[in-house]
């Protein structure tokens, strides 16, 4: 008998213990909102002055590489009092508090899910400048990196079932179907997206390891490499014609990271020999040590006279996708 109470209370007491867990968790909805649409919550006065200037030379900034000037973000702006309901569940947000000690904190879901808030506080209108300033990059990637998981999940949700390139080459990538694989030769890949102005393009191949030099010659073998491969694969509309790096300009090159392996990463406009076709590109080189050999996947444009932000940042979403086998 003592036995059956002492199970019944202690089912009770779980079963209670649990009702208050449920009531202790917060129930979020969905984030909302269009890529790279960012929401800054800061009052008029601060918007208009020396802070609104520092936030939009930081978040408004041009995207490196494009024909024309685009921001990294499209912001729009609302006073603190106004920020309740339906603006809260903004994907990605950048909230100022003066009167409060110099402060920066990175929230996760503060108010929807998922959701990235950063929240820049200070005595001064200086304080939080300074806020800004030394953590401008931080808060770029923070913002950045958030929404190409919501373009990967977008992506995923209708995918390219070709596997062809996972048995060539080795590695996965996640495209979407409306991706087409324009060229297929031994281990080069071409994929094409038709628009309405034009195509969104990404280039998938190998070459030997140690093809790229150290230091500040990278950069000259990368443009050969490139304008190599144009010319055997990306013919242009003419006799002759075909794809190379736009010699007016000296490309960006960075190091970075991607699939745990070291990166090249090259941005800059693509130009057609001998015709008037021109784009922006952005070019990863991935050092795969294990099977001995650079991969190599390119994302371009051609779209005329139309803005070209939106559809850099899918074929980015695209890349950084890729999985080595």
């Amino acid at each position: 008998m003592k036995k059956t109470i002492l199970t019944a209370f202690t089912i009770l007491f779980l079963i209670a213990c649990n009702k208050d867990s449920s009531k202790n968790k917060r129930i979020l909805s969905a984030s909302s909102g269009n890529i790279n649409n960012l929401t800054v919550v800061i009052d008029n006065e601060l918007w208009e002055g020396s802070i609104g200037e520092q936030i939009r030379s930081i978040l408004g900034a041009p995207v490196y590489g494009l024909p024309q000037e685009e921001p990294l973000f499209k912001m729009q702006q609302m006073p603190t009092l106004v920020f309740s309901g339906f603006a809260t569940k903004s994907r990605i947000i950048l909230k100022i508090e003066k009167g409060k000690p110099a402060n920066i904190k990175f929230l996760k879901n503060a108010f929807a899910k998922p959701q990235k808030l950063i929240l820049v506080t200070g005595n001064t209108n200086t304080e939080i400048n300074e806020q800004l300033i030394q953590n401008a990059e931080k808060i770029v990637a923070v913002f950045k990196n958030q929404e190409i998981k919501e373009k990967q999940r977008r992506i995923n949700i209708s995918l390219n079932k070709n596997n062809n390139i996972e048995k060539v080459l080795g590695l996965t990538i996640n495209f979407p179907s409306v991706y087409r694989v324009a060229k297929e030769d031994k281990s080069f890949f071409w994929l094409r997206k038709d628009i309405k102005t034009g195509t969104m393009n990404i280039l998938l191949y190998e070459m030997p390891l140690g093809s790229i030099s150290e230091g500040d010659a990278a950069i000259n073998d990368i443009i050969k490499m490139r304008d190599s491969i144009g010319k055997v694969h990306i013919p242009g509309p003419l006799d002759g014609s075909y794809m190379i790096t736009e010699e007016a300009y000296t490309p960006y090159l960075n190091k970075t990271i991607l699939d745990n392996k070291p990166v090249l990463l090259t941005k800059s406009t693509w130009e057609i020999k001998n015709a008037f076709m021109a784009g922006p590109f952005i070019n990863y080189i991935i050092e795969d040590k294990t099977n001995k050999r650079l991969v190599v996947i390119e994302g371009f444009t051609f779209a005329p006279s139309v803005a070209k932000r939106d559809h850099m940042f899918e074929l980015e979403a695209i890349i950084r996708s890729l999985q080595i086998k």
